[in-house]
């Protein structure tokens, strides 16, 4: 039975691919996912737009902050694709309809994946608003994305993630923070299941275990990525410390879309600059 359902969840991958490759009319090698309020990092007024209700089998987020479309483009000379939200394993999504999205984007033949996410700052040298470059990641999710009958068509049984946060985006992307004075720091993400926000001894506890930052998504998404042989750069926008690190503070996801939308210019300048200095295919 597993074999019959992997099968037929392929077949839907495939059909969301092919309706958006003939919408979009151009073969992207690029893709940007934006994260909870940061869906206008990029200017984007030509080119094309999706809705995900438009797109067979497509879940749909139900989250404030995730719009829940793609829009196709030329941006720097390189043909984009960008991806305006996310679901959640915690609105209820199953592991595989939360990397429904990353495997339509590798049947579109997407070989670059600039990953972004709003999270909780564990490292007390993090400033709220920060940028923060993923070195690595812990998966606390209790899921992975591979488990059941591997997709052949998409990659190896068991894929090396040793460098599932390329070390090439990551030196590229301090490059250009470097030449454009943004302060980007790197740490380690762990990925919770949610939505309750983590509690002050889960906060201990993962900073014991080497996490600088918590969120509920990115993990499977970069896992899914990492098996399609997808590179990937993961960013995160510091949108509050995590909880008992300030402990006056109190924990909202107004909040934290509050923050990233005064961060989507600087992230915006960031990526087009990373852009700038990938080579066009």
């Amino acid at each position: 039975m597993d074999s019959i359902r992997r099968e037929e969840l392929l077949q839907k991958i495939e059909q969301a691919a092919d309706m958006v490759q003939r919408r979009i009319c151009i073969e992207p090698k690029i893709a940007i996912v934006c994260g909870s309020g940061l869906s206008q990092v990029l200017p984007t007024e030509d080119g094309v737009t999706i809705t995900w209700d438009e797109i067979p089998h497509f879940p749909l987020s139900t989250v404030a902050g995730h719009c829940g479309e793609f829009w196709a483009g030329e941006i720097s000379n390189h043909q984009v694709l960008i991806q305006r939200g996310r679901v959640h394993c915690y609105e209820g999504f199953t592991i595989d309809e939360v990397v429904f999205s990353v495997r339509m984007l590798a049947l579109l033949g997407i070989k670059t994946l600039i990953i972004t996410n709003a999270a909780g700052a564990i490292n007390s040298d993090f400033v709220v608003g920060e940028l923060v470059l993923i070195t690595d990641h812990i998966n606390f999710l209790g899921d992975n994305p591979l488990k059941g009958k591997n997709f052949d068509r998409l990659g190896p049984r068991f894929p090396d993630v040793s460098d599932a946060y390329s070390s090439r985006l990551r030196t590229l992307a301090k490059e250009v923070a470097l030449s454009t004075k943004i302060t980007l720091k790197e740490g380690v993400y762990i990925a919770v299941l949610g939505p309750s926000y983590e509690t002050p001894a889960e906060i201990r506890a993962f900073r014991t275990i080497g996490a600088d930052l918590v969120g509920m998504s990115t993990v499977p998404e970069v896992i899914a990525a990492a098996h399609a042989g997808i590179e990937v750069l993961g960013i995160s926008c510091a949108t509050n410390m995590a909880a008992g690190i300030d402990p006056q503070a109190r924990l909202s996801h107004k909040e934290v879309i509050e923050v990233t939308k005064r961060k989507e210019k600087e992230l915006g300048r960031l990526i087009l600059g990373i852009l700038q200095r990938l080579p066009v295919d």
